[in-house]
């Protein structure tokens, strides 16, 4: 057969098969449709099991583990959990990644701490060069989104009593707020030519600090106009009047972080309505993973099933 008269009819093969697919395209969609997934994926934050005091569950595998009997769709590490030998290891690094694969479970994203609020520039360039080396650590481990803070004034000198204040910090003497968001945003735009480079995604949390509430958030999103920052959403870090806040920031949001506390929290217990903040997320057109941090006192093995079959009702996409 020579060439030409192949190639003509394998043209003429081709557009019959196009034709006959689009004859039957209607049907086949809607059987298609009949096996897609309906709800976002819900995953689990290593932090619900850990909580940086159960040393049982210090192991991200173990974490892996329970995630996987109890059914959730994927696991977010926190970073603290991870030793120097696995941080210094790549082998050890990508035995993680392969735990997690093994499983059937994605890791979907990386929680981590930096610290940009200070009038030091060299307090700034340590914690850039940290959270650079971090985006490299996400990469390494294949995690497309990496949560980042702003950072605190440090005036509050523990948790405790900053949650005691409702999160609320005074600045440093001699500074405003407005002093400490140039740094900031200074400091996050030198943090993202490596995270377009690793094709990570930086999301700024509503996590205290500059953070604190929906306006600074944007703020500095705003400032920065990149597709390589913008927010993952804590569903419980506004302690008053948390619905039209959530609802500012739902159109940037790239992760949503799901609190829940049954047995009461540690710090403080909010009472959310997921099928309400669920509606939020759906008018923001919002198709990514709901991830759990569960801060309650409840035996975590009936709080975390619980939590996830509350989210797995609360988050059902629509058709």
């Amino acid at each position: 057969m020579h060439r030409r008269t192949f190639q003509n009819q394998l043209a003429a093969v081709c557009g019959s098969l196009a034709t006959l697919g689009a004859m039957r395209g209607s049907s086949e969609g809607a059987e298609r449709s009949k096996g897609a997934r309906t709800t976002n994926p819900i995953g689990v934050s290593t932090y619900s099991l850990w909580r940086f005091k159960n040393d049982e569950f210090k192991d991200v595998r173990k974490c892996i583990d329970f995630a996987a009997e109890c059914g959730f769709d994927g696991v977010e590490i926190l970073l603290y959990q991870l030793s120097q030998t696995e941080l210094l290891s790549n082998s050890a690094l990508q035995s993680i990644k392969r735990h997690a694969f093994v499983h059937g479970l994605p890791l979907y994203g990386m929680s981590t701490h930096q610290g940009f609020v200070s009038p030091d520039p060299e307090v700034r360039r340590m914690n850039i060069e940290l959270t650079v080396g971090q985006i490299e650590l996400c990469y390494k481990l294949g995690i497309p989104t990496m949560r980042v803070n702003t950072g605190r004034w440090g005036t509050t000198k523990s948790f405790d009593a900053l949650m005691a204040n409702r999160g609320i910090e005074p600045p440093l003497a001699g500074y405003t707020e407005d002093d400490g968001f140039p740094w900031v945003i200074d400091a996050l735009q030198h943090c993202l030519p490596t995270a377009e480079k690793c094709g990570v995604v930086l999301g700024l949390e509503n996590h205290w600090g500059l953070g604190l509430t929906p306006e600074g958030v944007l703020r500095i999103v705003d400032a920065i106009q990149s597709p390589y920052l913008q927010v993952t959403l804590d569903t419980g870090n506004f302690l008053e009047d948390p619905y039209p806040k959530l609802e500012k920031l739902a159109a940037k949001t790239v992760l949503l972080q799901a609190k829940t506390y049954y047995g009461g929290g540690e710090w403080y217990t909010l009472e959310l309505d997921y099928q309400r903040i669920a509606g939020i997320l759906q008018k923001a057109n919002y198709r990514g993973w709901v991830s759990l941090e569960f801060e309650g006192k409840e035996d975590y093995k009936e709080a975390i099933p619980k939590s996830l079959e509350l989210l797995r009702n609360a988050f059902l996409r629509k058709a």
